[in-house]
């Protein structure tokens, strides 16, 4: 099982409509609408997707890592070591 099943259906919501705005945003290039306009469209898609990795992320520690920590030992490393460089990840972008 994974960490996000119980907000799977929010998610999923969240990605659908980030999915609708990035459509939203190449049409809004295709009929030459405004640059700074579209980069607030980019933005404001951008903090959704931010939104759901967040959401992943929270979920991953509350379950997976948790879970790991209390087997302990090497398995707990490892999943620490992923969240470590997922939160990285998430930081660079």
């Amino acid at each position: 099982m994974n960490g996000y099943d119980g907000t799977k259906d929010d998610l999923q919501k969240r990605l659908r409509r980030v999915e609708g705005q990035v459509r939203g945003i190449a049409r809004m290039i295709d009929e030459d609408k405004y640059c700074i306009d579209i980069l607030t469209q980019v933005s404001a898609a951008t903090k959704a997707l931010e939104t759901v990795a967040l959401s992943l992320l929270g979920d991953h520690l509350s379950h997976c890592v948790a879970e790991a920590s209390a087997e302990g030992g090497q398995v707990a490393a490892e999943k620490i070591r992923e969240a470590n460089d997922a939160i990285a990840r998430l930081v660079r972008s």
